[in-house]
């Protein structure tokens, strides 16, 4: 069963994302800010994260940025999920190694497809099949 981090320091919304995700046959579990998500995605190993930016602690950006650069976390799926979408935002997000980019109010559709597509697409061998497979899946359901 694949499982899903959600890390939002609001709890409405990381319900939120949760109750879209119940009976889709994922674990999830619920993080409220960027050190317990680093320290989550060590202990737990979840196969996706569902990563809000703006956190206390640490942003979703640093912490994307450290699961990165640590060999034990670095090919966990990250998909950000946030109420910021100006152009640099999808940069930053983008250069600190996101693999996607979700702006809230979230989709409950495009959600479900965004992670099914992301999921589906991780037992490539390697980032540019993965990111090939996950672009064409995508597609295929919009």
């Amino acid at each position: 069963m694949p499982r899903i981090l959600i890390a939002d320091d609001n709890a409405p919304n990381a319900d939120l994302l949760e109750a879209h995700l119940d009976g889709t046959g994922h674990e999830t579990k619920i993080v409220y800010n960027g050190e317990d998500t680093i320290a989550a995605a060590k202990a737990w190993k979840p196969d996706l994260i569902l990563l809000d930016v703006m956190m206390p602690k640490m942003s979703g950006f640093e912490v994307c940025r450290r699961l990165r650069s640590d060999p034990a976390t670095k090919d966990v799926a990250v998909l950000m999920v946030t109420a910021l979408d100006q152009a640099n935002d999808v940069e930053t997000a983008v250069e600190t190694g996101t693999d996607d980019f979700l702006t809230k109010p979230i989709n409950k559709t495009e959600l479900l497809l965004r992670v099914r597509a992301m999921l589906e697409s991780r037992d490539k061998p390697n980032e540019l099949e993965r990111e090939l497979a996950y672009i064409g899946r995508v597609q295929a359901g919009l």
